[in-house]
């Protein structure tokens, strides 16, 4: 535990030797109560002498009120280091901290790594978006698109805030930076015509039941890989997502908790896809036990014969592939999840329901990012609840008709 000063600090300015306009603040925080060394702080300002002054004012009352940081040498490289050991690898997916580690290395450590952390101003920021914008291609083919950068900014701000966080930055820079702005991408989601379309056309294939399962429950990639028997219950037609699976740039799989809590969940399966899972799991057992395999309900659901996990990746790329020979190439897997949650919306299911099935935090996340369906659940539920009332309705209308038609003939004597 860092010692305190034994009395109030007091400040001092000198000019400093062969530099004009230049001035060093000195700090005098008292000594340290055990080993009697002396706590000074220095600080450089050019300007007037009046600048420096009222640098060292509000120096004094930072440490007054507590919100001193400590002059540090640290570089935005040597902290963003520790911050993807301490930080990223310690409380993100894999793919994520992976993924920031990436973007730290290849593009900010190359624009600003030996900068001071404490020297990176706003101005900084702000020039490396613009040059990313216009020439941050690593190929040398162009720039950046604007989601990619504010993506930059995203992470820039997080590390910036653990700065100011763990005392090494007064305040985060990124605050007072304009990111670019850019449009979210369309979802480019299946109608109950075009689903049954692309699912026809894969029935000949291996990846039917992994699509199938995608499509229908609304699962994530990483859960569906993930799937062990163990986790389905064909009986009653239910699954529980318990974990969620990982591949790194170093060919390593990693078996990791849902990222929330909300995550973990149970998720009911419709009838047509338990009897889908089952002669899977039929074909699979089979398989294995013809090669001498060991069966196990630990084993994956998805997986290549021999019982190893599937590639991500590869996943991805079948399901472009497919998608584009049955004429939905703009369909990306992604928007397998972003489909079931649109169908069933607009299928007048509760929202609530849907969250639960997607594993968001919330209900108004739900309805932020499938917005575009709520005009057409709305005019269907007016159209319900005046369908509901459609008797009532129709006499009050009557009674209004013969009212208006007796005052209007009162009126005219």
């Amino acid at each position: 535990m860092e010692s305190k000063p034994t009395r109030r600090s007091i400040g001092n300015i000198t000019a400093r030797k062969n530099t004009k306009n230049s001035w060093q603040i000195q700090i005098d925080r008292g000594r340290d109560p055990m080993t009697g060394k002396r706590f000074r702080s220095y600080e450089n300002v050019k300007g007037t002498k009046r600048d420096a002054e009222r640098r060292l004012a509000t120096l004094l009352r930072n440490l007054e009120s507590g919100d001193y940081i400590e002059p540090s040498k640290v570089t935005f490289e040597e902290f963003s280091k520790r911050w993807l050991k301490d930080h990223a690898w310690a409380n993100l997916s894999p793919e994520t901290a992976q993924a920031y580690e990436i973007m730290v290395k290849k593009h900010m450590v190359a624009a600003f790594g030996r900068h001071k952390l404490q020297q990176i101003t706003p101005e900084i920021l702000q020039r490396y978006y613009a040059d990313k914008l216009a020439t941050g291609r690593r190929d040398g083919k162009g720039g950046l698109s604007p989601r990619t950068v504010k993506h930059h900014h995203r992470l820039l701000h997080v590390i910036f805030a653990s700065a100011v966080k763990w005392r090494v930055l007064p305040r985060n820079p990124a605050d007072a930076v304009d990111p670019p702005q850019f449009q979210r991408k369309e979802m480019n989601t299946f109608d109950q015509e075009g689903l049954e379309t692309f699912l026809n056309s894969l029935q000949d294939t291996e990846y039917y039941p992994v699509f199938y399962t995608l499509l229908f429950t609304g699962m994530r990639r990483s859960e569906a890989l993930a799937l062990r028997w163990q986790d389905l219950d064909l009986d009653f037609g239910r699954l529980s997502i318990e974990r969620s699976l990982h591949h790194l740039n170093d060919r390593t799989f990693h078996f990791l908790p849902p990222k929330t809590e909300k995550s973990r969940r149970l998720v009911a399966l419709p009838p047509s896809l338990v009897m889908v899972l089952k002669q899977l799991r039929d074909n699979q057992r089979a398989m294995r036990l013809t090669m001498g395999l060991a069966v196990s309900n630990n084993d994956l659901v998805f997986a290549h014969v021999n019982g190893k996990p599937l590639l991500p990746h590869s996943i991805s790329q079948a399901w472009s592939r497919l998608a584009k020979r049955a004429g939905y190439p703009e369909v990306r897997l992604h928007d397998a999840r972003h489909s079931h949650a649109s169908l069933m919306l607009a299928q007048g299911v509760h929202p609530k329901v849907v969250s639960e099935r997607l594993g968001h935090n919330s209900v108004s996340l739900t309805l932020d990012v499938y917005s575009h369906v709520l005009p057409g659940i709305q005019e269907a539920a007016a159209l319900a609840f005046d369908n509901a009332f459609k008797g009532e309705t129709h006499e009050a209308k009557q009674k209004l008709s013969e009212t208006l038609a007796t005052t209007n003939g009162l009126g005219c004597k």
